[in-house]
């Protein structure tokens, strides 16, 4: 049964991919709660998993156990989630254009003028800065928005922040 699920899954049939996510969606989530040890992480890790085995599953050759292979799955999208949490961290660390972030507030006119240098800044520089610290996103969720890499993502706010210590004149916090 699970051979000819998996068959018609990587062939594109919808019906077979859901009877083969749900017969195994306990188990890649449990693998999860194991490696990550918190409830949140692992519900993300096993959608995200299960979002990868959509295009995953027409990769599968059969040469190994299905579970095996899907494990391996689990481990990546883990592995992901912690770089991407390391990542986060340390660029929260290192700027952060949000008021509260600092050690000392920033005051509206502070935080209007740096909005408004902001607006100077090239149109990628510009959308980086804007999807990163207003929006809140990730440098992988903007790289995705954006079109290119992650490494280029973070070259935009690098040469932000340089560009509006030059404009402020002033370190951007």
């Amino acid at each position: 049964m699970e051979p000819e699920l998996i068959r018609r899954a990587s062939h594109g049939d919808r019906l077979a991919f859901g009877q083969l996510v749900e017969m195994h969606y306990d188990f890649i989530h449990a693998a999860a709660w194991k490696w990550t040890r918190n409830r949140a992480d692992a519900e993300d890790v096993a959608q995200d998993v299960c979002v990868r085995l959509a295009n995953a599953i027409r990769g599968f050759r059969g040469e190994g156990r299905f579970r095996t292979w899907l494990y391996t799955l689990v481990l990546n999208a883990v592995r992901d989630l912690a770089r991407k949490s390391q990542r986060d961290r340390r660029n929260a660390a290192e700027w952060s254009l949000d008021p509260s972030m600092h050690s000392e507030p920033m005051h509206e006119e502070d935080m209007q003028e740096l909005w408004t240098a902001v607006q100077t800044l090239s149109p990628k520089q510009r959308d980086a800065v804007m999807l990163v610290y207003a929006e809140g996103l990730g440098h992988g969720e903007a790289a995705d928005v954006l079109g290119c890499s992650e490494s280029t993502v973070s070259w935009h706010l690098h040469e932000a922040r340089k560009r509006l210590r030059t404009i402020l004149g002033r370190e951007v916090a």
